[in-house]
């Protein structure tokens, strides 16, 4: 009997993680990105809980951790940049957990199943046609193929979701937030905390990552008319507009952000499907449920691909039975953390001096574990579709 064939769109976290599982289970597994290379740097993630599992059963847990960012905590400072508060980050650190680049993280995942999926780099799918017994698929640039099962694992903008559940409109919601971030080409000093200035409705910070300095906006506002995720002239301009008036090193930072190429920006915006299937296509990771810049996209995906791959190898005949099991179980893991939006805005942007006031004080005296666990889950880890 000839094997199952699967086509992942997307080599960000979840399509290379899925790729590894299902090809351990016998599936014939192509993985198609629209980048030209697997990702080599990236915002801080982190990867905890049931994805520490997944990563350590996957043999990569020790490159993980060797990519660390190593960040000691996160401390808030006023316009003159004198510390007002701070967050000690590995207080609320448990066993195993760690914060690395997101794109190392892609990386080390494509690296360890490289060797047994097909990869099609600066290809995506144009167009999906199904039938009760497979997918026909065309792309930008290979020919076309057909494929038992088509997974979309392409992130907050997924081209796999538009063609197989119809536009944006309805699924994806702006939700009052957009967020950029830039590398500053500055080396970094391992140990070293996050550093965030706010102002009311305003978070500017700079992040060490291993491979150098991050800068990071974050700012709310209403949706932009005309809003363009791919627009990199018009991301430029609605930054220097939204930070003009800020000080601290928001001047300079602006200024990288002008000459930068490598510019990352995006409305914060939430998936929400009433399923994440549809006959023989499914979503995965962002593609499916994205829960914004403050949840943990990175670690929902290892483990919402590990759990679509076991589900699928348990009955590989009957797709959508598999579809449907993922779907109940890791609805479980996602729900909980798409509900908690507006309360991680207002730690992290409070939109008032009162709120800033009330955050910095907050961090004394709130109990330092359950303190630090909620902010850190919202500093610094911005969902790239980012892929």
């Amino acid at each position: 009997m000839s094997k199952q064939t699967v086509l992942i769109s997307g080599a960000g976290v979840g399509g290379p993680t899925l790729a590894y599982w299902l090809a351990r289970h016998g599936f014939e597994v192509t993985v198609v990105e629209r980048a030209e290379t697997p990702r080599s740097s990236g915002n801080p993630v982190d990867v905890r809980g049931s994805a520490v599992n997944v990563a350590e059963r996957m043999g990569v847990l020790p490159r993980l951790r060797e990519a660390a960012t190593g960040n000691t905590g996160l401390s808030f400072v006023d316009a003159a940049g004198r510390r007002v508060a701070r967050m000690d980050m590995r207080a609320a650190q448990r066993q195993g957990e760690v914060e690395l680049p997101r794109g190392d993280l892609a990386s080390i995942l494509y690296q360890a199943g490289r060797d047994h999926a097909e990869y099609l780099f600066d290809d995506s799918i144009v167009t999906l046609g199904q039938d009760e017994r497979g997918v026909e698929v065309t792309f930008l640039n290979a020919a076309p193929r057909r494929f038992d099962l088509v997974i979309g694992a392409d992130g907050l903008h997924s081209v796999t979701r538009k063609l197989a559940f119809g536009t944006e409109a309805g699924l994806v919601s702006h939700m009052g937030l957009y967020v950029a971030t830039t590398p500053l080409g500055v080396p970094s000093r391992p140990g070293r905390d996050v550093v965030m200035h706010n102002t009311p409705g305003k978070a500017v910070a700079v992040s060490p990552t291993p491979s150098g300095d991050l800068a990071f906006f974050l700012y709310r506002s209403q949706a932009e008319p005309g809003f363009d995720h791919r627009d990199t002239g018009q991301h430029k301009r609605m930054l220097t507009r939204a930070f003009a008036d800020v000080s601290w090193r928001a001047p300079e930072l602006l200024a990288h952000v002008r000459a930068a190429d490598d510019l990352y920006f995006d409305s914060v915006s939430q998936v929400r499907l009433p399923r994440w299937w549809n006959g023989r296509v499914a979503l995965l990771g962002d593609a499916a449920s994205c829960v914004s810049l403050f949840g943990d996209g990175s670690t929902l995906a290892m483990a919402g691909a590990f759990t679509l791959a076991e589900e699928l190898a348990a009955s590989p005949h009957d797709p959508q039975a598999a579809f449907h099991r993922y779907e109940i179980a890791h609805r479980r893991l996602v729900d909980p953390k798409q509900r908690n939006i507006g309360q991680a805005a207002s730690l992290i942007v409070p939109a008032t001096r009162r709120g800033i006031l009330a955050r910095n004080l907050a961090t004394r005296l709130w109990p330092a574990v359950s303190a630090v666990a909620r902010l850190r889950r919202a500093v610094g880890k911005p969902v790239m579709a980012l892929q």
